[in-house]
């Protein structure tokens, strides 16, 4: 009897899955089919592998709504088949994806582990080896009961396992590129991999249900110093614009300047909602508490406790999808899906 966990590798670009060509330097996309060449340790993981990749793979920076879809429909093609999966993804917009993917992907029950690198895995120095090594094993890691170690969508980066949906990436060049400001880190890899069983989600018993549409008509604004209020108004004007998320500053604050809140009020008069999420990395908006930030709550800005901009995003997308209604969308950003924002 094969007791070993298999794992799905899903490939659909970035720097982890490049390898430098040795005559020109120049980057190509690894072939999957020659991945142990690469990377000789993957042999001597104690999971069953296999692979998929996109057709043709992409930049982070090219992945949207549509691709967060696509992975969440090859993950559910391929479920009831694999114990865990890990993704190769660039790391510009992993944090977006793994947002994402955490509520696409209802009722999850098993690892979807995101890993890249910022080095190509052909290269001496590069942190690409490590990063999926240990992607695959935590993919593929059970309890003493035989379920997933880590049963939700993470990001695994330089020896830390974090929540997808807390994820920031807060560095271009150093290997420790991400961080989850306001959540715990779910493990750590040294010469053990040491899991804090209090910051992953429990196991979730109901079957998957992989959700397939994002509605993109959601906009992000970062508020600055001298904004101008004319700019902002002409902002909110585009055709069918349902939501716009306001990055906010220090714990949700912003200009009280008359024109600057009819701005914001002529929106809502359009019925579109507006959500207060903080620029700092790290806490929560406490919308209210100053005078900077009370006429939000009189215009019915909706506070997004510390969520990070890309959770925001990608919950809003999410939420709308199902035609909610501003009033419905401000009930449901007000409860955790799957991990999100703190209870306080």
């Amino acid at each position: 009897m094969n007791d070993r966990a298999s794992v799905l590798l899903i490939y659909t670009g970035g720097t982890i899955g490049m390898w430098a060509d040795p005559r020109t330097g120049v980057l190509r996309p690894m072939d999957l089919a020659h991945l142990e060449e690469q990377v000789p340790e993957l042999q001597r993981i104690k999971v069953n592998l296999e692979s998929v990749a996109f057709d043709r793979p992409m930049d982070s920076s090219d992945l949207g709504p549509l691709d967060w879809v696509r992975i969440a429909r090859e993950i559910g093609k391929h479920y009831d088949r694999f114990d865990g999966f890990v993704i190769l993804h660039g790391s510009d917009t992993m944090a977006y994806t793994a947002s994402a993917l955490s509520f696409l992907l209802e009722g999850l029950s098993k690892p979807v582990i995101l890993t890249g690198s910022q080095l190509p895995i052909g290269t001496i120095r590069t942190d690409a080896k490590e990063n999926l090594i240990t992607a695959i094993e935590i993919a593929g890691a059970k309890d003493d009961l035989g379920r997933p170690m880590v049963p939700e969508v993470a990001v695994y980066f330089e020896y830390r396992l974090l929540r997808g949906n807390r994820t920031v990436k807060v560095h271009a060049e150093r290997f420790e590129a991400f961080r989850s400001p306001n959540w715990p880190v779910l493990a750590e890899a040294g010469v053990h991999i040491r899991y804090d069983r209090s910051a992953i989600l429990p196991f979730d018993p109901r079957a998957l249900k992989v959700h397939d549409h994002m509605d993109q008509r959601v906009a992000v604004i970062r508020l600055f110093p001298g904004i101008s209020p004319a700019w902002l108004d002409h902002a909110m004007i585009l055709p069918d614009l349902k939501a716009v998320i306001l990055t906010t500053f220090g714990s949700g604050n912003g200009p009280t300047e008359p024109a600057f809140i009819q701005a914001l009020r002529s929106a809502r008069e359009r019925d579109i909602a507006l959500l207060n999420v903080t620029q700092c990395v790290g806490g929560r908006v406490e919308q209210g508490r100053y005078t900077t930030s009370r006429a939000f709550t009189e215009l019915g800005v909706i506070p997004c406790a510390d969520m990070t901009v890309e959770a925001a995003l990608a919950k809003t997308m999410f939420l709308l999808a199902g035609n909610r209604g501003t009033e419905g969308l401000a009930q449901a950003m007000a409860t955790p899906i799957r991990g999100e924002f703190t209870l306080i």
